[in-house]
């Protein structure tokens, strides 16, 4: 079982337009509500892929109802197994309403999170010990809602390693730095969540920065350029045999879905790199995150070019 941790869930609602005008009434021709958030993205494409995937982090309210409603729904034709393990709260779930116009032109809003009471973040605490019980690897992914701790990512990375079981971290900001600080096996960022964790844009500098304090290895996603990977033996980059067009959203949660099944499939750095950058190309090609295209990511697979850059310093 592969578990992914999303602590700020979110029910992603999109509005469809013909265009956007600001400071106008707009009809809206299709509403979409589907469970969002980094981890249950990363969740939902392993799933596809045939793995066993569980998602855990808090729901609550009416809000929440329906992500877990929708969740099950999904679970239900999904190829592996895709299974709810949120704790309960109080409070209510967020949500993330996307305007998208006919020209591709997207507004996103994003509610803040449910504040977490104590006795809440204790009790998921409990729930993710039990879980990763039986484990196989774990993502760490998103941001923090109001209440948990801004260390709440050190806290789980530590009890992961002490469990055995490998950990991604993918976050941001100073719940990143808190986390890196734990020693997480693979730190997901992308190259200006890099950037703001080192004060560095060159990607390998940064990377290597990042491993000093303290993650094992760091994959970097570089947008359409593809993916820098520091690891304590080499230094990797993978690119796409080409540019694909279409919505991003979602791309390095598909990252962080190839990189735990290559944890959990033991394969080399080369072909986990390689498996991450065909899937978050052809994620790109989706209409949702959370979703790719698996004719794309059949088609790029191949021609997906890993190369040795220089030995990790």
């Amino acid at each position: 079982m592969i578990l992914t941790v999303t602590l700020n869930a979110a029910l992603d609602v999109t509005y469809r337009v013909a265009r956007l005008e600001p400071g106008t009434s707009h009809r809206v021709r299709e509403v979409v509500e589907r469970p969002g958030g980094k981890g249950v993205n990363a969740a939902r494409v392993l799933a596809a892929l045939g793995h066993e995937a569980v998602v855990t982090g808090f729901a609550g309210g009416p809000v929440g109802e329906r992500l877990r409603e929708l969740l099950a729904e999904e679970s239900a034709t999904a190829a592996g197994s895709l299974r709810d393990a949120f704790t309960a709260v109080g409070g209510t779930t967020r949500r993330t309403t996307g305007v998208v116009a006919d020209s591709g032109d997207a507004t996103q809003f994003n509610e803040p999170g449910p504040l977490i009471a104590p006795a809440e973040w204790e009790r998921f605490l409990d729930g993710y010990g039990e879980l990763l019980r039986g484990a196989d690897a774990v993502a760490l992914c998103g941001s923090l809602p109001p209440g948990v701790p801004v260390g709440a990512y050190g806290t789980l990375v530590r009890a992961a390693r002490a469990a055995g079981v490998p950990v991604v971290l993918d976050t941001s900001g100073e719940p990143l730095a808190r986390g890196l600080a734990a020693r997480p096996d693979v730190v997901k960022p992308n190259a200006e969540e890099l950037a703001g964790l080192t004060g560095t844009t060159e990607p390998l500098r940064a990377a290597r920065l990042a491993r000093r304090r303290g993650a094992h290895a760091v994959v970097a996603s570089l947008g359409a350029d593809g993916l820098l990977a520091l690891t304590p033996e080499d230094a990797w980059r993978a690119e796409p045999p080409r540019r694909l067009t279409g919505n991003p959203t979602g791309a390095g949660d598909s990252v962080v879905a190839a990189l735990l099944a290559g944890l959990v499939e033991e394969l080399s750095w080369p072909d986990q790199l390689a498996r991450a950058t065909a899937l978050s190309a052809a994620t790109v090609r989706a209409a949702a995150a959370g979703e790719f295209d698996r004719a794309a990511y059949e088609e790029l697979l191949p021609g997906v070019r890993v190369t040795r850059q220089v030995a990790a310093a």
